[in-house]
């Protein structure tokens, strides 16, 4: 029998009824409300699990999951299934390393909205470009980042009793956007210390601007030129043609004097340059 149980899935059971479990806050519909935890549902299904995930979720909505622990890396949990004792599931995700996080920091600290977000208790919506930069992922990648274990003996993993547990993490996400860095090995107040870290020592490798002299109150000393004199325009001479605007415009449309404006306009501009010749050699 044990041979013909290696090949053949399990007929669906029902599960017994799990006292004082965590029942999802979702009644229908996706789950969680904040981005991040949508984010966490959509990467998992981007991994095409199934049919499997589908069961968690009416799992997880019973209220089958009996506790969940989250931890550095780890996740553990109790799952109440068809049997009388409750199944355990672990859920390991790879915790990033001091140098990878100082990464991630010094990168943050081209974005000073983002860790004003974090500081707030927000997750900063282009978090994952931060990562990027870092080369580096927040959220599992691919289905491989994350190893699963259960007690069931159910031949499929993930099974119905971790993707219970999986939708139940997206809503403790929505509640504490942080333990997603703790997963990763970072907790809330170590990764705010590094990330402000790191913006005091790029402020503390600037050059340092040193105070400059007193600007001058007086004009000719502040823009730094000789003392005004008289300008020497070169010699005046008399145009060739006077009233050349006016003879390259021609005649006014709206002129009514009884006289030819354009005439007049030549007349008067030879004068003005016979004047201003005259008044050039006093």
């Amino acid at each position: 029998m044990s041979y013909f149980r290696d090949f053949f899935p399990y007929p669906p059971s029902q599960p017994r009824e799990a006292k004082g479990g965590i029942k999802a806050r979702s009644k229908r519909g996706g789950f969680a409300d904040k981005w991040w935890g949508k984010r966490w549902i959509q990467v998992l299904e981007s991994f095409n699990i199934g049919a499997r995930l589908q069961r968690g979720r009416a799992y997880a909505r019973r209220g089958q999951v009996i506790d969940l622990h989250i931890g550095s890396g780890e996740i553990s949990a109790r799952v109440q299934g068809s049997r009388p004792k409750p199944y355990q599931v672990v859920l390991q995700l790879k915790t990033l390393s001091a140098p990878e996080w100082e990464r991630v920091a010094v990168a943050l600290t081209e974005h000073p909205a983002y860790i004003a977000k974090l500081l707030a208790g927000e997750m900063p919506e282009d978090i994952e470009e931060v990562f990027a930069q870092a080369k580096l992922s927040l959220f599992p990648a691919r289905q491989d980042d994350l190893e699963t274990e259960c007690s069931c003996p159910d031949w499929s993993n993930p099974c119905k009793h971790i993707a219970a547990v999986y939708y139940l993490l997206a809503e403790a996400f929505d509640q504490d956007p942080f333990l997603l860095f703790k997963l990763r090995g970072m907790d809330r107040e170590s990764l705010l210390q590094l990330v402000l870290g790191a913006v005091q020592q790029e402020e503390e490798s600037e050059p340092e601007i040193l105070p400059g002299e007193p600007l001058p109150a007086d004009a000719v000393q502040f823009w730094g030129g000789p003392e005004p004199g008289p300008v020497d325009f070169g010699e005046t001479t008399l145009p060739v043609l006077s009233a050349v605007l006016a003879r390259r415009l021609g005649a006014f449309p709206f002129w009514r004097g009884s006289g030819d404006l354009q005439e007049a306009l030549v007349i008067m501009c030879r004068k003005a340059s016979l004047a201003a010749l005259d008044r050039e050699a006093i």
